[in-house]
């Protein structure tokens, strides 16, 4: 005859409460301070709303939101085209090349964008002559066109080193594989190599997005009225500290939004690799 264990009637355990140690403490003050921040912004934002400021102001925000997007979009579609030379170079065995493409990404990558904004913009007018001989003048004296030039220059070095990078990540043996086969070098590039070097470039590509977005604000300094541009000059006929705060939550939704799609697009892509 076989007997059954009656269940336990045992209570289970009991869970040790968390005690209230100083970092606890300080890290519910801080949560409590962000919020009362948070909340004491939207009331302003709320209570000095301006009907009569929003009629007249909000149309140039608008057109500056639309000039941000374009020149975000036109640098980043240049700044790949002009990435690809560059991962070549970087990827290349030729000390000459190699040197140079690393010199291109060591020097945009290292100096601040406002520095190389200023650079072009201030100093194409020291060649003025020599460019109106080869009939560039007519490019450089335009605020939004140096702004393009400047800022696809320095997102192509950091595209040129993300993809570089993404793939010296594949695995070597994608290669010997594909040389197994009998495949061509540019066919192992393309078919094999590349369309997994990008799955693992696509976040960084998405962090780089988002950089240039918030960078692009540097284009207003030299009078190129992007969205901060356009926020400054209605900054400077009001006086109205709220034109920024406002500007700023649009800067902090347009990257939520781009973030959100990237992420869609992320595990649309990638949704093979999932277990």
């Amino acid at each position: 005859m076989t007997y059954i264990d009656a269940p336990s009637t045992e209570r289970p355990p009991m869970v040790a409460r968390r005690k209230w140690t100083g970092a606890r403490i300080t890290g519910l003050m801080l949560m409590m301070l962000w919020a009362a921040l948070a909340l004491s912004i939207v009331y302003m934002l709320v209570d000095g709303y301006d009907p009569e400021k929003v009629a007249k102001y909000g149309p140039r925000i608008l057109s500056g939101i639309w000039v941000t997007v374009k020149l975000v979009a036109i640098s980043i579609v240049l700044g790949a085209l002009i990435s690809i030379p560059v991962v070549i170079g970087r990827l290349s065995h030729n000390p000459i090349i190699g040197g140079i493409a690393f010199g291109y990404s060591y020097f945009f990558r290292g100096t601040p964008l406002l520095a190389q904004t200023f650079l072009v913009y201030y100093g194409a007018g020291q060649f003025t002559d020599a460019l109106k001989a080869v009939g560039l003048w007519v490019f450089f004296r335009d605020a939004y066109f140096c702004a393009i030039f400047t800022f696809s220059l320095n997102t192509a070095a950091y595209q040129a080193e993300i993809l570089a990078g993404a793939i010296r990540a594949v695995p070597s043996g994608q290669w010997q594989a594909a040389d197994s086969l009998g495949l061509r070098p540019f066919t192992t590039m393309f078919k094999v190599i590349l369309p997994q070097a990008l799955i693992t470039a696509l976040r960084p590509y998405g962090n780089e997005v988002i950089l240039m977005i918030k960078g692009s604000a540097i284009a207003s300094i030299i009078t190129v009225l992007d969205l901060m541009g356009q926020t400054r000059y209605a900054f400077s006929k009001t006086y109205d500290l709220q034109i920024y705060i406002w500007a700023a939550v649009i800067y902090l939704i347009t990257v939520e939004v781009l973030r959100r799609l990237w992420e869609m697009m992320e595990r649309r892509l990638t949704r093979h690799l999932k277990r």
